[in-house]
């Protein structure tokens, strides 16, 4: 089979399915949190400040920042859905390198740091602080179900850094004004909000083929093991 059109199989089979996990919904913040992270670093990575991230219940988020206009705003802009996208790579390249644990600190380190320093609103406090907990959890009393728990989060991040940017071409025709990250490019740019979207959505199905191409050959590595 294509490996593209695998991808694709894979990603919405992945939708559909999450859809019937009980307390999906809450997870998919995940993918908001590496998003807004993104922003957020890039900002810190050329001088700028960030002022304050905000997490809401309905997977959106918004990132306040400082940053001096022209290349280094444009900058800022373009970092939260590719960031969020090879986060969700690095997620499925840790699982087949046998390093899960390094993944859950990785993601609990990143909201320590916007729990600690950026994130007041009381809907983010709370959630950042629930998936920590959670993570440690899995990390030292659960570790027989952690395998399940940290796909459950990596499937569900790749899926929604995915769709995240499909939601964003279908906003870029109908309302382009208000198409998030692609609006403030194309503003800053004149380039169309609905270029930078199909960007955006080509670059998180690369990473996807990629992080499925992970999966696949640890799945395969650990049956071979089993067989012998």
């Amino acid at each position: 089979m294509n490996k593209w059109l695998k991808t694709l199989l894979f990603l919405a089979g992945s939708a559909l399915l999450t859809r019937f996990i009980p307390f999906s919904s809450l997870f998919r913040n995940l993918d908001t949190m590496f998003h807004e992270f993104g922003h957020a670093l890039m900002t810190l990575l050329l001088s700028g400040h960030v002022l304050r991230i905000e997490l809401y219940s309905d997977h959106s988020g918004v990132t306040y920042s400082a940053i001096a206009a022209g290349g280094r705003a444009i900058l800022v802009s373009l970092a939260g859905y590719p960031l969020a996208s090879l986060f969700a790579l690095l997620l499925f390249y840790l699982y087949s390198r046998d390093k899960r644990q390094w993944g859950l600190i990785l993601a609990s380190l990143v909201a320590l740091v916007m729990l600690v320093l950026y994130v007041r609103g009381s809907f983010g406090m709370i959630w950042l602080s629930g998936f920590i907990l959670l993570n440690a959890a899995m990390l030292f009393l659960w570790p027989k179900v952690s395998k399940y728990y940290y796909l459950f989060l990596a499937f569900l991040t790749l899926e929604e850094s995915v769709m995240g940017t499909l939601f964003l071409m279908s906003a870029s025709v109908v309302t382009p004004s208000r198409a998030g990250d692609a609006a403030n490019l194309a503003r800053l740019t004149g380039v169309p909000a609905l270029v930078w979207a199909l960007l955006f959505f080509l670059f998180a199905l690369l990473c996807a083929k990629w992080a499925l191409g992970c999966f696949f050959r640890q799945e395969q590595a650990g049956r071979a093991v089993r067989r012998m």
